[in-house]
Formats: structure tokens, C-alpha cells, sequence
């Protein structure tokens, strides 16, 4: 494929990724309403598979700076974002790449499903709570997983026991299924402008 071409599905890619992005909605009544789910790393995944995982990276990069500009968290849930999202292209498309085929991408989901929920952790415990707790005190936000949650009485145990399982199992493996479900129909157009 072409520098060109690259950049122009790079492009493509992440338009349709901020755009999901922007459609985020709450899972259940088992995670507490601020935390949303969207389905913005599918045209992460498809650039990690079809171009590299480099090109993975970058989409999820462009969506959260184009985010910025309607942010009102302060660049912090971007900057997770990104941050979760790459680790999730990234580990995909790299086990991808070296092996191809649907066994192949099947593990690779998992892998980056699992590298984004492990790096969820520390992302939440240093720079999105820290960031959060100064607009809205921390015991309130532990109050808010407590409440759904009998038992849960500490950020870290929040962070453990309800948001990095919701990472592992909704967004990672969330968008690892619809990314099945697009990515047959998309790889055709993508290979064909090799």
C-alpha cells in the first residue's frame, strides 16, 4: 500500500472512530453511570490488521485529539482513552501480524482485550481518579461503585473488582466482536487499495 493510501485509511479509520466515540452510552446497572462504553477501538483493531499496528496507534491517537476539541474532562479521559486503546491495538496487531488468518486474530483480540484491561489499572489509579477526585471528592466516586457493589470500599478495589473486568469484557471483547462482524466485509476494500 502506498504512503498515500495509508494515510488516506488511517484517516477514514479515525473519522469513523471519533465518531463512535461520541456515541458512548452506560452498560447495565452494574457499573456506575460515568463510566461508558463505545465502540471506538473497532477502526483501531481494523488499521492494526489490515496496515500494522503502528496504524492502529495512530487512529486511536487522532480520535482523542479530535476529541479534545468537545472534551469536558480536561484532556485526562482522553488521554486514557488513548492510552487504553492502544495497548489494545498495539498487542492485537503486533501477535497479528505475525501469524494471519482468524485463529490468529482470535487470540490477538484476547491478548489486546487483556493488555487493555491490565494497563486500565494503573491509568485509573494515577491519572483518572487523581484527575476526577478534584471535582468530585473520591469517597463520592467510591460511593458510586459501593452502592452497586456491596463490599467495595476503596478505589483500588473498585478499580479491581467492577472497571477492569468492565475493560477486559465490554470494551475489549466488545469491540473485538463487532470488529469480527465488520472486518470481513471491510478487508476487501482495504486490500484491494494495495
Amino acid at each position: 500500500m502506498s504512503k498515500t493510501r495509508k494515510i488516506v485509511w488511517i484517516g477514514m479509520l479515525s473519522a469513523f472512530a471519533y465518531v463512535l466515540m461520541l456515541l458512548d452510552f452506560s452498560v447495565a446497572f452494574f457499573i456506575p453511570s460515568f463510566i461508558k462504553m463505545d465502540f471506538s477501538e473497532v477502526p483501531a483493531l481494523i488499521a492494526s490488521f489490515a496496515m500494522g499496528p503502528v496504524s492502529g496507534v495512530i487512529v486511536c491517537l487522532i480520535k482523542n485529539l479530535v476529541h479534545l476539541t468537545v472534551t469536558s474532562t480536561g484532556g485526562v479521559g482522553e488521554l486514557s482513552n488513548f492510552l487504553l486503546g492502544a495497548s489494545f491495538a498495539f498487542t492485537a496487531g503486533i501477535i497479528y501480524k505475525r501469524k494471519k488468518g482468524i485463529k490468529s486474530a482470535l487470540i490477538a483480540s484476547l491478548a489486546g482485550a487483556a493488555a487493555m484491561a491490565i494497563v486500565s489499572f494503573p491509568v485509573n489509579l494515577y491519572i483518572t481518579y487523581p484527575f476526577y477526585s478534584k471535582l468530585m471528592p473520591i469517597d463520592a466516586i467510591i460511593g458510586a461503585y459501593g452502592a452497586i457493589w456491596k463490599g467495595i470500599d476503596s478505589l483500588w478495589e473498585a478499580l479491581l473488582y467492577v472497571s477492569t473486568p468492565f475493560n477486559f469484557i465490554f470494551k475489549g471483547l466488545g469491540n473485538s466482536a463487532l470488529t469480527f462482524l465488520v472486518y470481513k466485509r471491510i478487508s476487501p476494500l482495504i486490500k484491494k487499495a494495495k
